[in-house]
């Protein structure tokens, strides 16, 4: 649940799109093309077949020259929210719960696409038929309903991301700034959609959300460990000798998330799930270049 003093927060972030589109309708985002929106820039001649609305009127009154004014077209920004509904991301420590977090930023990051107009579509990633899709819907009127989406939403233990991210790059009919929310277990789902989004024109953002308890295990001594996807049993004795291996695998395994990423163009953030949402939107995000 995003508070109502946090609204506040939301309408002063806005998101880091790097790459420019143009999609013909009025946002708050500039764009490169000049037409007839906003912000004015400058001024030409007039030419017969202007519209006489963009004349000047009154500099035509002082030098008695017809100028047309000229404004670089405001941009309307696509975000699409993808969630990593599978098993895993239903993990739960005991203060908090990793699938919670997803969906507190799920709901932020709506907010901020739709407090500043642009349009805003969100899909739950479950192989089947999960019926998570939601917009594209523009405004920010449909912030309740954006919410309350969201917060119906849950994990599925055999559900995966492999084929789902594909779909949607296909599926999509227009290019969007994706913000991924994962906690990237599916690997090879994650590195064909990213290839197959950032083909198809889409701005990848890869937010890998981990817990406390999986970036540093205080466990200790023999356990049996379930699989939270599988249900599969391992009993394991857990020393420094483990842990020191365990670091190492982890340390190796973002950082072949994040080349991915950058070898398709995209970006990636590692995140903590049990951070404040207030940190994570105004430190984390922005020190990841997600956020501004």
């Amino acid at each position: 649940m995003i508070a109502d003093y946090d609204l506040d927060l939301l309408s002063h972030l806005h998101f880091v799109a790097h790459k420019r589109r143009r999609t013909g309708h009025w946002g708050e985002r500039r764009s490169t093309h000049r037409g007839e929106g906003l912000e004015f820039t400058d001024y030409r001649d007039y030419s017969p077949g202007d519209d006489p609305r963009s004349v000047d009127w009154n500099l035509y009154a002082r030098l008695d020259r017809p100028y047309v004014r000229l404004y670089e077209e405001e941009e309307e920004l696509v975000t699409a929210v993808l969630i990593d509904g599978s098993g895993s991301m239903n993990w739960e420590g005991e203060t908090f719960s990793k699938w919670s977090a997803v969906q507190h930023l799920a709901v932020a990051f709506g907010g901020i696409a739709l407090l500043h107009g642009d349009v805003l579509q969100g899909s739950l990633l479950q192989s089947g038929d999960a019926p998570g899709v939601w917009g594209p819907y523009r405004g920010r009127g449909y912030f309740m309903l954006w919410q309350k989406w969201v917060n119906t939403l849950t994990p599925r233990s055999d559900a995966t991301i492999a084929g789902t991210l594909t779909a949607f790059a296909i599926r999509a009919t227009r290019p969007a700034l994706v913000l991924l929310l994962t906690d990237g277990y599916d690997s090879d789902g994650l590195a064909s959609g990213t290839a197959a989004l950032t083909a198809h024109g889409h701005e990848v953002v890869v937010l890998h959300i981990l817990t406390t308890d999986e970036l540093d295990p205080v466990f200790r001594g023999d356990l049996r460990l379930i699989e939270t996807e599988t249900g599969k049993r391992q009993e394991i004795t857990i020393d420094a000798v483990a842990l020191a291996a365990y670091h190492q695998k982890l340390e190796q395994w973002c950082r072949n998330l994040r080349t991915n990423c950058a070898k398709h163009g995209g970006r990636y953030a590692l995140l903590r799930a049990d951070l404040p949402l207030r940190q994570l939107l105004l430190e984390d995000l922005r020190h990841s270049d997600v956020l501004r």
